[in-house]
């Protein structure tokens, strides 16, 4: 199986790998298109800021290319916020894949931001989602939210009820760090690796 992840300059790379190999698979790291149009499986990563990703993803030209792919891509982190329409953090148009939003958590909802830690799941569907329970816990770290959605296949709640996971035909999100969940966020990568479309 050919598994790919997007090398752009925005994504926490490194152990995004090494989960991949604990599950049996070597990735490749690839900007190339003509690499990922063959691959069967896609990574989005992402850490740093939405505007900069997005720069970085047109400078490679792959704005319009990754919205065309038709194997399952799986956006992680800021990677996920990347699919939504818009996100608040450098008030950009990202890729427009998923249907919704990404905001900011409000700063006068007493809690502190960002939101970083170990965090409860609820409203669970989705094949990535399989044999995952409501009430897992799982791994986060961001300052901004996508909203829910018909496309929300997890719900968390901190300081007010926000998708933690995505899915949308056959493309899939991550808020969460599967890579750094212990053995659910495994459990998320294993079933990811297994989708066929």
């Amino acid at each position: 199986m050919k598994v790919t992840i997007i090398d752009y300059g925005a994504g926490n790379i490194f152990s995004v790998q090494s989960a991949l190999r604990r599950l049996g698979v070597e990735p490749i790291l690839t900007d190339d298109k003509a690499t990922l149009f063959t691959a069967d499986k896609i990574i989005l990563p992402g850490v740093g800021e939405a505007a900069y990703a997005m720069e970085q993803l047109r400078k490679r030209d792959l704005v319009e290319f990754i919205p065309t792919l038709t194997q399952p891509l799986m956006g992680i982190c800021l990677g996920m916020q990347l699919l939504c329409n818009h996100t608040d953090e450098g008030n950009v148009e990202c890729l427009g894949i998923i249907p919704t939003n990404v905001k900011r958590f409000p700063s006068d909802a007493g809690v502190k931001i960002p939101h970083v830690g170990w965090n409860s799941i609820s409203g669970v569907t989705s094949p990535i989602m399989e044999g995952v329970e409501s009430g897992s816990y799982l791994y986060f770290v961001h300052s901004y939210y996508a909203e829910l959605c018909e496309w929300s296949i997890a719900e968390c709640n901190y300081a007010l009820p926000f998708a933690a996971a995505l899915g949308k035909d056959n493309f899939y999100g991550c808020q969460f760090h599967p890579e750094k969940s212990a053995l659910v966020g495994e459990k998320i990568l294993d079933n990811f690796l297994k989708l066929t479309i």
